[in-house]
């Protein structure tokens, strides 16, 4: 009888072991998504006011005059010079630094390389 009462508190651990991972996982790639994919971090932080497709064409973007993200003087800017835009922010454009890792603002600094790419 207590080898059996052993076995049946080993499959209870072990049940309860799996789902606190199966929980702990199922939560992990919407948090992975967000920071990781460039596209939903664009969209989480910057389509306010650049709009979905980088244009600036949002009723924010013409109130602040942005520039079309995918335009050629912003497209002509090198990685480091976007980098640090986002970063350290420039004129009405938020800084960033402290709220996003630097691989997080390196994702939208090829995110923006790839809307000029659409144009």
């Amino acid at each position: 009888m207590k080898v059996f009462v052993k076995r049946i508190d080993l499959v209870v651990v072990t049940i309860g072991v799996l789902l606190a991972l199966s929980l702990i996982q199922s939560r992990t790639p919407a948090m992975v998504t967000l920071t990781d994919d460039a596209a939903a971090l664009f969209k989480a932080k910057c389509v306010a006011c650049h709009g979905s497709d980088a244009s600036g064409n949002t009723p924010v973007g013409k109130n602040l005059k942005i520039r079309d993200l995918r335009s050629a003087e912003v497209q002509g800017q090198s990685d480091a010079q976007l980098f640090n835009i986002i970063s350290n922010g420039k004129g009405k454009m938020p800084a960033y630094g402290k709220s996003l890792s630097k691989e997080q603002i390196q994702l939208l600094v090829s995110f923006i390389r790839e809307q000029g790419k659409k144009r």
